[in-house]
């Protein structure tokens, strides 16, 4: 009997990162980038793909939706989970720089590419690519959740999506990169969410700021107003927390 050969932190990072970034029905061994990657960590796309099938089974927002054939995660499955999810800051530098090690061949994704920079050297420098290697993950993280679509409109044009904060990026350091605490938004309702002229009600509903009513011009009635009490579509995963969401409407929202 052949001994099963435990998968190393590193190739557990690359395996995390993908499952971030991937919509969950492009977590299969016959997507070329799950191809690739368990060529450059040295996996077969079966193990790689049952490894992220591994991981969504960790997770309470697929699980609960019912989805069959997920299997157990293991114990460093579970270590990384958590780990994860107590300092996304973290595990989005480290995951970034797992890739960059086992990177054999040339990303054709964006998403990772654009924190690359090549680590340059200097504090100021570090920090900027620390913040844009963070910005990168939040956003592919949330795109890959809500499947590229803004979850108000149904918008699906890559350069006009924005990964929105729920709480804000300086009100709140430990939850910037947690997925949980994004919304992918139009660029215009993105800065309506932002500005406080709607928000999201716990179930899920648009809320329109009743301020703007009268105000707003046709284009507003229709590119706001006319959806106000529509349920959002939901993410497949990395749901919006209820709390961010709470915080919003306490703190954010104009009423």
């Amino acid at each position: 009997m052949v001994a099963r050969r435990e998968w190393t932190r590193q190739q557990l990072l690359v395996a995390f990162a993908l499952y971030c970034r991937l919509p969950f029905g492009r977590l299969h061994s016959r997507n070329p980038e799950i191809v690739q990657f368990a060529e450059a960590i040295g996996r077969t796309p079966s193990a790689l793909a049952m490894k992220l099938s591994n991981i969504a089974s960790l997770d309470p927002e697929i699980t609960s939706t019912g989805r069959t054939g997920l299997t157990g995660a293991s114990a460093n499955d579970r270590a990384m989970w958590e780990e994860m999810h107590d300092d996304w800051e973290r595990f989005a530098i480290e995951s970034q720089q797992a890739i960059e090690t086992v990177r054999t061949i040339e990303e054709s994704n964006d998403e990772i590419s654009q924190g690359r920079d090549d680590y340059p050297i200097g504090e100021d420098r570090a920090v900027e690519a620390t913040v844009r290697i963070g910005q990168s993950f939040f956003r592919s993280a949330v795109m890959s959740a809500y499947d590229g679509r803004c979850c108000i409109t149904a918008l699906s044009m890559p350069s006009l999506l924005v990964a929105s904060h729920i709480v804000p990026w300086r009100h709140d350091k430990a939850n910037r990169l947690n997925p949980r605490n994004g919304l992918l938004l139009s660029a215009l309702h993105d800065k309506a969410f932002d500005s406080g002229l709607l928000t999201i009600n716990d179930d899920m509903t648009v809320r329109v700021s009743q301020n703007h009513y009268e105000v707003g011009d046709e284009y507003f009635r229709q590119a706001i107003l006319s959806y106000q009490g529509q349920r959002i579509k939901l993410p497949e995963k990395f749901a919006p927390d209820p709390a961010f969401l709470s915080y919003h409407r306490e703190r954010i929202f104009q009423g």
